[in-house]
């Protein structure tokens, strides 16, 4: 039964993660977005939150999405450009928060723990294929 707990908190993990690539996806494609889907600025990136599933029943620890919020905590860039329609009266344009450096490690961070947990998954499973062969 520990053999499946393990795969259990490894397949959370690929979860969290499948959901965090998507997110910084998303974030990556909005990187030159003036508006936000409801026209109010521009996009702003999304950052992800995660907490600690405690299932009191089987004693395991798991992660799980807490939510996914805006980014107001790193600035907007601005760019000079007088002749953009969505200029200020100065020439300046609001640009999106997203920083495509930070957001391309991010990405690969992910999805390296997504094939570490993939990894786990698959080391538990020929683990449990011996067993089942000794047994046998």
């Amino acid at each position: 039964m520990d053999l499946m707990k393990s795969m259990s908190v490894s397949a959370s993990g690929m979860r969290v993660q499948g959901m965090r690539m998507k997110m910084i996806s998303e974030n990556i494609a909005n990187a030159d977005s003036v508006t936000n889907a409801d026209g109010t600025g521009p996009y702003r990136r999304q950052v992800m939150y995660l907490q600690p599933d405690n299932n009191r029943a089987d004693g395991v620890t798991k992660v799980k999405l807490s939510a996914i919020r805006n980014d107001y905590t790193t600035p907007l860039k601005q760019i000079y450009d007088p002749t953009h329609e969505f200029a200020d009266e100065r020439g300046f344009v609001q640009m999106p928060n997203v920083d495509i450096t930070l957001e391309s490690a991010d990405l690969r961070e992910a999805a390296r723990s997504y094939e570490a947990n993939l990894s786990a998954i698959d080391s538990t499973k020929r683990m449990m294929q011996r067993t089942i062969s000794i047994l046998q």
